[in-house]
């Protein structure tokens, strides 16, 4: 059967996923929701870098012993999908892009500072992850949103290693691989929400034109956290996806 590798976002973990790996499990697929270095007992890598989280990725490919794998990436995840792609294409039977994007929004060295400053100043001023989390919650959601799906990724978020979350954020600027787009030569569902601010639906759909034969949709009234925001839908449309192209 078809292996699913979920990839979650900077404020996740693999228990982001929880709805998914039922709902798939349960209709036999194997399903492994990944944990990024530094996240959940993963080991930390250095330096910090899209490439290193994509070779960590590749050897949890490799220990499932499937054939090529769906790579469903949430946020950061389907930024590291994309770099993984880029590196070992080979292992990729298809892709669900979701609530992300093909570069880091700045265009700034100014920006980039403001961006990581914003996101760290908490941290520094000794907020906890779980403070953090529960002030990002509230820019995250979307109109239709699963009040218990919000209650879970504020939950996810609260646990992971500050450490860790200092190195993505920093991370996140670096990436790039909007030339990669016209290159990926699987089947690719994107997959945005009608009221994501992070990864603005709009953006996502000319990211979808992009990639030969992609397909594109949008969720209404779900915010950025896709998932756990509108898990039911989120499955439904990533089934539909797997269906059609018979997998």
């Amino acid at each position: 059967m078809t292996a699913l590798v979920f990839l979650h976002g900077i404020g996740g973990g693999h228990a982001a996923w929880d709805r998914q790996v039922a709902f798939f499990g349960a209709r036999g697929y194997t399903t492994l929701a990944w944990d990024a270095p530094g996240y959940g007992g993963t080991p930390q890598v250095e330096p910090y870098s899209f490439a290193n989280v994509a070779r960590t990725l590749e050897s949890a490919i490799d220990r499932l012993s499937a054939d090529p794998v769906v790579v469903v990436g949430h946020s950061m995840g389907g930024m590291i999908a994309q770099e993984a792609y880029a590196l070992f294409p080979q292992k990729f039977r298809a892709m669900a892009l979701t609530f992300t994007s093909p570069a880091f929004g700045g265009t700034t060295s100014e920006f980039t500072r403001q961006f990581i400053e914003a996101r760290i100043k908490p941290l520094d001023l000794g907020r906890t992850m779980a403070e953090i989390s529960a002030g990002l919650m509230q820019t995250m959601h979307g109109s239709r949103s699963d009040p218990s799906g919000l209650m879970l990724a504020a939950q996810v978020m609260g646990t992971v290693p500050p450490d860790t979350y200092r190195k993505a954020v920093a991370m996140l600027t670096t990436f790039d691989r909007r030339a990669l787009l016209p290159q990926i030569a699987v089947p690719t569902l994107v997959l945005s929400g009608s009221d994501d601010m992070v990864a603005p639906a709009k953006m996502m759909e000319r990211m979808a034109q992009k990639i030969p034969g992609a397909e594109y949709v949008c969720l209404p009234g779900c915010g950025h956290l896709g998932p756990m925001d509108q898990p039911e839908a989120f499955n439904a449309a990533l089934l539909s996806f797997l269906q059609h192209h018979g997998l």
